[in-house]
């Protein structure tokens, strides 16, 4: 039966994958005209203010095509989709790397590489040797609990992750929907490191996942979703990313993003320049655009992740960090974190991830 289902679920994430290559992209014109580079990316992450740099220089923004899925885009570009300038957060290009997709990174002529973090800038395996790098670091952000302090004040105090399990809120909690968030998170609840999982312990995490699907109401990604379930009071704790909380406090909203003993997690997402990109140059521009000034201040301000370009925030007011609920001392946070890295086995604890989604 075991080997049915996973069958199923194959079959599933292949027809998802060819339907996903098919369909209309989201982009900034119908078709890339001959010369014009291709960005995929997350939503947000290719708006004006990362690529007015580029655009001065080339006059033409790059056709924008978004994924919602670093899974998905995997998938597209093995069954041949080429862009030129790519988006995928730390854990997940190895994959990309590995699969032959990506072309070094030269960051001798990037102007804006030393403005980066001195700790995303080490990150270790992005070093691609003689000064060139496979991925380039462009924002950070953590994954922990948003949750309405109203009404769950006693967490207020004392907060604790264990809210998602807590019996006076099943069906008004929702966790995100992607396995490099949710597993490791999970799994750090029950003391196990994730990324260096036995088969017993992944067993064990397993189990947890299978009691966590009935306490939630929403298993979800989307952003707007969580923010607006929050609003409303219909969900009252969300594994969220920083960014629905910081979305939340601007409107007012009564809501604390969890620091519970032992950290938060901390997401990377970075660019990574394509294996065949139509120009190496021009490609080099547009990530040297993207982590510039302009969309660094746009990060922090209107997005509510934190730029990898460290040297752009020193002119900014303490109000935007106390809203945030961050440190103006952005190396020690990062250092004070957990990082998400690769999964192993990434396949299958996301077909197991899928089957306990499903109930089965």
């Amino acid at each position: 039966m075991k080997r049915l289902i996973l069958l199923v679920v194959s079959v599933v994430v292949a027809l998802a994958a060819a339907i996903w290559f098919l369909k209309p992209t989201h982009s900034s014109a119908d078709a890339p005209h001959p010369g014009q580079l291709v960005l995929f990316q997350w939503e947000d992450y290719m708006n004006p203010p990362f690529l007015h740099e580029y655009e001065r220089k080339y006059k033409e923004p790059p056709k924008i095509t978004i994924f919602a899925d670093e899974d998905e885009a995997f998938a597209k570009m093995r069954a041949g989709f080429t862009p030129d300038v790519m988006g995928p957060c730390y854990y997940e290009f190895p994959r990309w790397q590995e699969a032959g997709l990506l072309e070094p990174i030269d960051t001798k002529k990037l102007k804006n590489w030393d403005k980066i973090s001195p700790t995303l800038r080490n990150l270790p395996g992005i070093d691609a040797g003689h000064g060139k790098v496979w991925f380039v670091p462009h924002y950070w952000g953590n994954t922990s609990i948003t949750f309405r302090t109203d009404l769950a004040p006693e967490y207020v105090q004392h907060p604790s992750w264990n809210i998602l399990f807590d019996p006076k809120y099943k069906g008004r909690v929702s966790v995100l929907e992607g396995v490099d968030d949710t597993v490791p998170f999970v799994a750090h609840m029950i003391g196990i490191d994730a990324y260096h999982m036995t088969p017993a312990q992944w067993e064990h995490v397993q189990a947890k996942l299978r009691e966590l699907v009935p306490q939630t109401r929403t298993i979800t990604s989307d952003d707007s979703a969580l923010v607006q379930g929050l609003a409303s009071g219909e969900i009252v704790a969300a594994m969220t990313w920083r960014i629905v909380y910081s979305s939340l406090k601007r409107e007012n909203k009564p809501v604390a993003f969890m620091n519970p003993p032992g950290g938060m997690f901390t997401y990377v997402c970075g660019l990574t320049m394509h294996k065949n990109p139509s120009s190496v140059e021009k490609a080099t521009a547009l990530i040297d655009s993207m982590i510039g000034d302009e969309g660094a201040i746009y990060t922090i301000e209107e997005i509510g992740d934190e730029p990898a370009n460290e040297g752009a925030l020193v002119r900014e007011p303490d109000e935007i960090f106390i809203r945030q609920g961050l440190d103006r001392d952005m190396e020690t946070m990062l250092k004070s974190g957990i990082f998400q890295k690769r999964l192993k086995n990434k396949e299958e604890v996301v077909s197991a991830w899928t089957e306990i989604r499903a109930g089965l």
